[in-house]
């Protein structure tokens, strides 16, 4: 996990967030190598109080794969809990709650906030990374099936709708709401319904800033690129990295650090945006 220890160390030359002391709720936080739990170590490092949510999410895998990147270091780190993650946190000296919970159930939603408030007395930005698709192929016009439309909509846009729901009703002086899309939210050929609820996803980003805008909330949405969270193999690398301008892999920590300045005071004034990390695809 060496790139998650580069998210976490500081130099002179980085920017200070001014996030000491601020609770930020990060879901779906389990997978060391994603998104979520490089987020959490980024936000750690800059002394906030992280909320940490997941859920844990069966497929078949090889356990014995999981020493490099591909399907199976996926989905045995998507299945696990949060152990790893929370073992950085401890030597990093971080103050951080971990809960177990499925956001698409509106009281565990509320639960997760009850927890949340109970703890650390008020939430101050939330990270709806939490997600899920279907990997069974049958995601495309000829093979959808209504429980694969019912599922990725559950979690990514109803999910993600109480989790700002709840945030909008319990926050205080601060808030900042950050969402993760994909680069290919607009056009996702082969991934119709996934593609469909994160586009739905940045079409709520606009219309909720809009509406919160009025009690200081920013409202934004990341949407990364092709991002190595232990998914991409060596043959997959191959085929991806040709499609980005800037020829490499998007890093979980390049995501992460886009999403300390949205949560920062100097981003203030950002609300509504769609910002793509994508090294310049699907521009």
């Amino acid at each position: 996990m060496a790139y998650i220890e580069n998210v976490v160390s500081r130099g002179d030359n980085m920017v200070d967030y001014g996030l000491k002391d601020r609770v930020a709720i990060i879901t779906g936080a389990n997978n060391p190598w994603g998104i979520g739990a490089t987020t959490a170590l980024a936000f750690a490092r800059e002394e906030a109080k992280l909320v940490l949510v997941y859920k844990k999410v069966f497929r078949p895998f090889d356990a014995t794969k999981m020493d490099k990147n591909g399907a199976d270091r996926y989905y045995g780190a998507n299945a696990g809990t949060a152990e790893a993650v929370e073992d950085r946190l401890k030597e990093m000296n971080a103050d951080y709650l971990v809960l177990e919970s499925d956001i698409s159930n509106e009281e565990a939603v509320k639960d997760i906030y009850s927890a949340a408030i109970e703890k650390y007395g008020r939430v101050d930005i939330l990270l709806n990374n939490a997600a899920t698709d279907d990997e069974t192929g049958c995601d495309t016009i000829e093979t959808i099936t209504q429980n694969v439309i019912d599922d990725t909509f559950a979690v990514n846009v109803r999910g993600s709708i109480l989790m700002i729901r709840e945030f909008v009703r319990h926050h205080g002086d601060y808030g900042r709401i950050i969402n993760i899309s994909t680069d290919a939210a607009q056009i996702f050929a082969g991934q119709i319904t996934y593609g469909a609820s994160k586009a739905t996803l940045e079409a709520l980003t606009r219309s909720i800033a809009l509406e919160v805008a009025k009690y200081g909330i920013t409202v934004n949405c990341v949407a990364p690129g092709p991002s190595q969270t232990g998914w991409i193999d060596e043959d997959f690398e191959k085929v991806v990295i040709p499609l980005i301008p800037m020829g490499k892999l998007i890093q979980p920590q390049d995501i992460a650090e886009t999403i300390l300045f949205l949560s920062s005071e100097q981003a203030r004034m950002i609300t509504g945006q769609v910002i793509k990390v994508s090294g310049g695809k699907a521009l």
